[in-house]
């Protein structure tokens, strides 16, 4: 029994992760996700249902996922020192795979601007097209942004230095930033003067401008889970993983937003 026992006793500071489904289902998830996006776009009568089942299912597989893995790291300590090496890695790479769904993008705006074909006119934006105007919305939603992430770095920073109270007004701020800047966006979307199919020029805006936003949205969701976590005193100074991992990733969509502004903003009007 004695020698059983030592067979299965942990003897490494890895983890092994148990058999999950949420791998299967996030994928299946996110095929619904953008098969209503694109069904939507087309102007399908069901695309808006698949597209809010889509949701609402991503949605589902975020709340099971990180509850596995708050479990892991508050209840089965299974986060050692090694383990948060290759976690952050992991969130490096998903950081890298975003960067690279962007510039296709990007790479699609920049071929359709700066060689108008035939079909647009030859000029850039089409003629017919009414841009907005970058000064109004665009860089008021840039201003949220880039205020987010300095009341995002001043939780961070609360927090390496053990101050859980400004470490929770802070997020707690950020969240609200969030929200602000999907409001906007969802406002700027509903006074555009071209829809999903008017051209090139609508299919890239909105194909760019609109992941961001779905961006934002998931970002906001890291952030609320946590600011309940910071508010359960379940982040320390030197432990607080899942922090980082959402304070990268809204970094990286400020980023984005900004080369969203100055791209296609600014210089595409």
């Amino acid at each position: 029994m004695s020698e059983a026992h030592a067979a299965h006793t942990k003897v490494h500071e890895y983890h092994l992760v148990d058999p999950s489904p949420w791998p299967f289902l996030g994928a299946m998830s996110g095929l619904i996700l953008a098969s209503g996006g694109v069904m939507y776009m087309h102007g399908n009568s069901i695309g808006g249902i698949v597209l809010t089942i889509g949701f609402l299912a991503v949605l589902g597989v975020m709340a099971g996922w990180w509850r596995d893995v708050i479990k892991e790291s508050v209840h089965e300590k299974a986060h050692t020192g090694v383990v948060q090496i290759g976690l952050r890695m992991g969130m490096v790479l998903f950081i890298a795979s975003e960067v690279m769904f962007f510039v296709a993008f990007f790479w699609a705006y920049f071929n359709a601007s700066l060689f108008p074909t035939e079909a647009v006119g030859g000029v850039w934006p089409p003629e017919g097209i009414e841009t907005f105007d970058p000064w109004h919305l665009p860089l008021m939603n840039t201003t949220i942004l880039l205020l987010s992430g300095t009341t995002l770095t001043w939780a961070h920073h609360a927090l390496r230095d053990g101050d859980n109270r400004t470490t929770v007004q802070m997020l707690a701020v950020t969240v609200g930033l969030g929200l602000f800047f999907s409001c906007v966006q969802a406002y700027e979307y509903s006074h555009a003067a071209f829809a999903f199919t008017d051209g090139v020029y609508a299919s890239t805006f909105y194909m760019a401008t609109g992941f961001h936003g779905f961006h934002v949205i998931v970002g906001t969701i890291f952030l609320a889970v946590c600011l309940r976590r910071a508010m359960l005193n379940q982040f320390s100074a030197t432990k607080h993983i899942g922090f980082e991992a959402a304070a990268w990733y809204w970094h990286f969509v400020d980023v984005v937003w900004l080369f969203l502004f100055v791209s296609i903003y600014v210089w595409g009007q």
